[in-house]
């Protein structure tokens, strides 16, 4: 998944494929290639790594024609490589895909259709799509793609061209963006606006299930039933650097938008077909019994990713009834930490370069450990020296501040605590149906939250006044306190501290004065009434607070604080799924009224890759 480029025209199609790539490299991706239909019929030109790469093969191996699809390829199935990069095609390297998305039952339909004779090269799902295709053609390219994507289940932005019909290019979107872009005897597709927006300002926005037979002469718009549908015609007015950000004034704004997006990709695949049970058995190699003999987990991290194993850590121990640790990544080789083969190390990094992170997995190896790797990056270190990885599909992360990262990371432990307590038989079949459905609920309680965005603003520009503030919560609220006061620390400059909200009267209460921010989340609904009293401490010594409450003890936390927000009611074990988005708001906004560059913050990098 990544980038998709489509044209259909009279100009040289692999200039404006190259060009609408290039404009999409903010979206981060680690091959690239693009399809062209030539004199001598459809070739392919991809190559791993930076589009420079694939120029350089252009100049060698020269291809020239009007007609071409491209794409920047972030891998999910199968590691960065030539063979791996879209386009792809069948065997008879007549049909050509480029595919954003993931495609659940690949592996069944892989093995259908090799039972019919096709051969496959790569680790891909695209690489199906395109034998899909195939089989389904009848002498209708329109109707072949309608019938393959009716055999598909997943999320799919689909770019298609078959030299039996080189006067169409056919593109699909189910729950992965892609627009039409339309000309002068030209058209265009783009997996996001900034792609085609050299070439045209005047865009159809596919919605889910609907579809577009592009040509030189016009679009026909269509439902992926085959019911023609009309659209009125988006005219873009932003610029380029607007538009990259899809309208959002920065790229972390935008990925906290795009939680919501991040929530269903990462599940997606991952819950049994009774939409009841969690299944990573293609993910985690360990049979029940090995399963069954983890006697301890520690969870290695750093920063933010440590923050998500906090609450990696309650999952899996409420869950799963296991011993859990939680280290610093750069602190772990260093206490000697008891390692032994039925010891399971989960290292957690949303790059997968994190060089703290690869030397704790590195030394869990050496001690005979079998290590689990979280990280949104296939194909990374973590990834390739790890047993079994669990990848986060959040997406390339372009802000320094992680949001839908940490975010995925969440639900990458939630997926895992259950699967390790169905394993172990330590959870009633039951209650994991009651988890999953609720945590089926979450993206659209993201959703409602940030609906309610700008209610955020005002309480953080008077935040942004202050030079310290506190952050306080008890069990899972004080991980995601933690969580909270980094993210206000690393882009607004406020020292900001989180503490367990039960600590206070242990100390902490000495640097309470008159006006003083405290945020302090209020979603345990087992120690509500414990937290409200931490709270009346603090307003006791002038502090001025704001309160984050579940929905329906708003009202009731209102009468000890200064400002009350309410977040979604869910299980008690998911609340740092919601809870963590209006601190995340808060520290943007927060950020902004200081005057800081949100997305590129001083004194920091995206991946840390020294120790």
């Amino acid at each position: 998944m990544c980038g998709i480029v489509g044209y259909i025209g009279n100009r040289d199609s692999k200039q404006v494929l190259i060009e609408g790539l290039k404009k999409l490299e903010y979206r981060g991706y680690d091959s690239a290639g693009i399809a062209v239909f030539t004199d001598n019929g459809l070739e392919i030109r991809k190559s791993k790594g930076r589009l420079a790469n694939l120029e350089d093969k252009l100049k060698s191996e020269p291809i020239q024609g009007s007609v071409g699809i491209g794409h920047t390829r972030w891998a999910t199935h199968g590691k960065p490589s030539d063979v791996n990069s879209h386009p792809h095609t069948d065997n008879s390297s007549k049909f050509s895909v480029v595919h954003n998305g993931i495609v659940e039952n690949y592996l069944d339909l892989k093995e259908e259709l090799g039972a019919k004779g096709h051969t496959f090269v790569s680790e891909t799902d695209t690489e199906v799509i395109s034998h899909l295709i195939a089989d389904e053609y009848e002498g209708d390219i329109v109707s072949a793609v309608q019938r393959a994507v009716k055999r598909m289940r997943g999320a799919y932005a689909l770019g298609v061209l078959t030299e039996y019909e080189p006067s169409k290019l056919v593109a699909v979107r189910f729950a992965s963006p892609l627009v039409i872009g339309i000309g002068e005897n030209e058209n265009f597709i783009g997996s996001d606006i900034p792609a085609i927006l050299e070439y045209t300002r005047n865009v159809y926005i596919l919605n889910d299930g609907e579809m577009a037979v592009l040509t030189r002469a016009g679009v026909e718009l269509m439902t992926t039933e085959g019911d023609i549908i009309s659209k009125e015609i988006f005219h873009v007015d932003w610029d380029l650097v607007t538009a990259e950000k899809a309208g959002f004034d920065h790229f972390m704004l935008k990925e906290i938008h795009e939680q919501p997006k991040a929530y269903r990709d990462t599940m997606m695949g991952r819950i049994g077909a009774d939409g009841k049970s969690v299944t990573l058995s293609k993910e985690i190699g360990m049979t029940t019994e090995q399963i069954r003999g983890i006697s301890r987990v520690h969870i290695v991290a750093c920063g933010t990713a440590f923050h998500a194993g906090l609450v990696g850590k309650t999952v899996i121990e409420s869950l799963a009834r296991i011993p859990v640790e939680t280290d610093v990544a750069s602190e772990y080789r260093y206490r000697s930490p008891i390692i032994t083969p039925d010891t399971l190390v989960i290292v957690v990094s949303q790059s997968g370069e994190t060089a703290d992170t690869l030397a704790a997995l590195r030394e869990a190896k050496r001690n005979g450990a079998r290590v689990l790797a979280i990280t949104n990056v296939v194909g990374s270190s973590v990834a390739r020296d790890a047993d079994d990885v669990i990848t986060t599909w959040a997406g390339p992360e372009i802000a320094v501040a992680s949001t839908k990262a940490y975010s995925s990371q969440l639900i990458a432990f939630y997926l895992l605590g259950l699967y390790l307590a169905q394993e172990r038989g330590t959870i009633e079949q039951a209650q994991v149906a009651e988890i999953v459905e609720a945590m089926h609920r979450l993206p659209d309680q993201v959703e409602s939250i940030l609906e309610q965005a700008e209610l955020y603003k005002g309480v953080a520009e008077a935040v942004s006044k202050h030079d310290n503030l506190f952050f306080i919560g008890r069990g899972l609220d004080f991980a995601v306190a933690q969580e909270g006061s980094l993210k206000l620390k690393e882009i607004s400059y406020i020292h900001s501290e989180a503490y367990a909200a039960g600590e206070l009267k242990h100390g902490t209460l000495a640097l309470i004065e008159d006006g003083i921010p405290v945020i302090a989340l209020v979603t345990q609904e087992d120690l509500y009434e414990k937290t409200l009293s931490n709270i009346k401490e603090v307003k006791a010594r002038g502090a001025h607070v704001l309160g984050i409450a579940n929905a329906g003890y708003e009202d009731e936390v209102a009468k000890s604080v200064d400002e009350t927000f309410s977040i979604p009611r869910t299980l008690p074990l998911l609340t740092p799924a919601l809870s963590v988005v209006p601190l995340q708001l808060l520290s943007y906004h927060a950020s902004l009224a200081r005057g800081n560059d949100v997305d590129k913050p001083r004194n920091l990098a995206k991946s840390v890759t020294v120790e």
